[in-house]
């Protein structure tokens, strides 16, 4: 009489295959946790990159302005809008009767327009020119609070950056937000018509050069 043959498993192979199955478990609940631990920071730094290539855009355009200038030996000005939607943009203008670029010369047509517009759009509807809610910067100059948040292009109380056939500048500042709590400012010298970034730390009220 032939003996049955049984299929059988070991007590030990048994246990190691469902403590395989317990460690796959674990090792996919810590990934999740990790990647759920992980979203805010990972959000936070998408916010501070787009808002830092912002303002180099803004810079870029800049240092174009006044590279136009030298070149061409003309007096020009650099426009920044902020739509009703909350998109930014600017166009570039050159004087066109001798006294430097005006926002009434420019409402009367007398200085063309010769570059633009450009819109910062590409970098997310958050990004803006602004300061975030709830939060009251000091000066970069001064070190006092700022004052008239409601205004972050700030050339002399106009929108127009301007720039010299020398390649000297109207002194200010534009401050950009992501809408969230970041905050840079893109700072031009009067003298040299230069331009540097400062990114804002909120927890310690200072600015730093980025």
């Amino acid at each position: 009489m032939r003996a049955e043959s049984h299929s059988s498993v070991s007590p030990g192979r048994r246990g190691r295959r469902g403590l395989t199955l317990i460690e796959i478990l674990v090792a996919l609940t810590l990934i999740l946790l990790i990647a759920g631990l992980g979203v805010p920071s990972l959000l936070s730094w998408s916010r501070a990159l787009r808002l830092r290539m912002a303002a180099s855009e803004v810079v870029a355009a800049m240092q174009a302005a006044r590279l136009y200038a030298v070149r061409q030996q003309r007096n020009v000005a650099l426009r920044f809008r902020t739509a009703e939607d909350g998109g930014v943009s600017y166009v570039l203008y050159r004087d066109g009767d001798g006294d430097g670029v005006r926002n009434d010369d420019l409402a009367r047509g007398r200085d063309p327009q010769v570059g633009g517009p450009r819109s910062l759009s590409h970098f997310g509807r958050l990004v803006r020119f602004g300061f975030p809610p709830g939060v009251v910067p000091v000066d970069p100059g001064t070190g006092r609070p700022l004052e008239r948040l409601e205004d972050p292009i700030r050339f002399n109380r106009s929108d127009l950056a301007s720039w010299s056939p020398l390649g000297t500048a109207t002194p200010g500042s534009i401050y950009l937000t992501d809408g969230a709590s970041g905050l840079v400012a893109v700072r031009v010298n009067h003298r040299a018509g230069r331009m540097r970034v400062l990114v804002y730390d909120a927890g310690t009220g200072t600015w730093r050069r980025d």
